[in-house]
Order: C-alpha cells, then structure tokens, then sequence
C-alpha cells in the first residue's frame, strides 16, 4: 500500500484509550494527534506511564483504541478487520522489543525468516533473504547461532534483522536499547540510523535514553496521556518527521 510523497505515513487524530479493571479506569490516551512523514525516524519520550508504548501499541494496531482516527499509508485502522490488519502488519511492519522476543531453540537465521514463512515466502527464498540481511546487520557469521549463544548486543541484531527481513514501510521499536549495556547501545543505535538512511524505513522509537533522541529527526514528548510537544532535531537531513 504505498503512499505518495506528499501523504504522511502515520497520522493520528484525537485518538483516545482507556484502560478498564473492575471499577478502575486508567485514561491511558487523552486525545493524541500525531503526524509523520515517510522516512522520518522519530523518538517519543516523556516519564514512565505517560502512554508511550500505549500509542505505539494503538498506531501499529497492535491494541484498539476508543475515539479518534489512525490513518496508516493512508488506510483507516479502525476500517480493517482483525485479520486484514495481522496481514498488514506482518507485510508492512516490523517490530523492535526490549526482550528481543527470539524463540530460543531455533538459529538465528531461522529466527528473521519466521515473518517471511508465515507470510507465505517459499523456504528457499527466505532462507536466502533472511540470511542477506543477517549480514546487513553484521551477523552473517552467528546466523547458525541460537540466542543463548549470542551477547545481548549481537541478540538484538537479530531482532533488527528479523523486523526488517519482510521490506517493512514502518518499524516500531519499544526501548530498543534498555537491556543492553552502553556498548552495545551505540552500535544498535548507529545500526538503526544507518539502515533508517539507507532504505528510507520510518522509525518510531519509544525510548527513555536521551542518546537516542539526539540520533532522531525529531523528539515527541508525552505526559499524562497527551504529546506536550514536538521538536526536530535536526534541520535538514532525509527525512521530516512528525509536524
């Protein structure tokens, strides 16, 4: 489902989420408008609880939401079924985690070709295009390896590779780096940044760490439910990120 140039990748109107336990209701999202454009590498930040994975988890309609609008490459979430949005989003999407989320007692290799084999790729080529990017991330010599036999660092190539294999237009990541040492950080963040330019991927990045908001196009703010602000942080460069 490509977009034009002109139409933002993600766009969010007054988007509302409430999360309910017995009596208890935790308003989760306040009315969230978000813009991005294609290409941009965007971090959202702010305090623990302020609704940053909640959005993420709402934008990539991973989790329904209660009001407003969510247009992805043009097309309204809230328009698709549960199984016609899974679809997109094994083929359109890629997903970063903080507990990597690698099945351990498969290879690496056979680990980034999993959302290619679900979504139908014959085994052959997707051993092919899963083992091309291993090595894009730098892995191509662990690709045998099963998780328990890699470093924290070299298991979140893994996962980089695993959320890129399928050509995605969007890959969110959620604290990519918070369970990694500073090492290991930078090299996942400079990898991240390298490939964002490269392949023209659009990157939303929740995140506390301040050295990944540096690498961003641009910085959201959220607090209480609600983005506060927005910032680019950088003047020109690829991408022009959320307005």
């Amino acid at each position: 489902m490509p977009i034009s140039a002109s139409e933002p990748i993600i766009r969010a109107h007054q988007v509302h989420k409430t999360f309910r336990t017995g009596k208890i209701e935790v308003h989760a999202l306040r009315g969230v408008d978000l813009v991005v454009n294609a290409g941009a590498m965007i971090a959202v930040m702010g305090p623990s609880g302020c609704g940053k994975t909640t959005m993420l988890n709402c934008l990539s309609g991973l989790d329904s939401f209660d009001e407003g609008e969510i247009f992805i490459e043009g097309v309204d979430l809230s328009k698709m079924s549960d199984r016609v949005r899974t679809d997109y989003r094994a083929r359109r999407m890629g997903f970063i985690f903080q507990t990597f989320n690698l099945l351990p007692v498969i290879t690496a290799v056979e680990n980034v070709e999993l959302p290619l084999l679900v979504t139908g790729v014959r085994p052959a080529p997707a051993r092919k295009r899963a083992l091309e990017v291993l090595d894009q991330v730098g892995l191509a010599d662990r690709a045998g390896h099963r998780p328990a036999e890699l470093s924290g660092g070299q298991r979140q190539r893994v996962t980089i590779a695993r959320a890129l294999v399928n050509n995605p237009a969007i890959v969110w990541a959620d604290e990519p780096t918070g369970n990694l040492d500073s090492k290991s950080a930078g090299d996942v963040l400079s990898l991240m940044r390298q490939l964002n330019r490269e392949r023209g991927q659009t990157l939303v990045i929740v995140t506390h760490d301040a050295a990944i908001g540096a690498l961003c196009d641009n910085i959201v703010q959220m607090q209480d439910g609600t983005i506060v602000e927005q910032s680019n942080t950088v003047t020109q460069g690829h991408g022009d990120g959320s307005g």
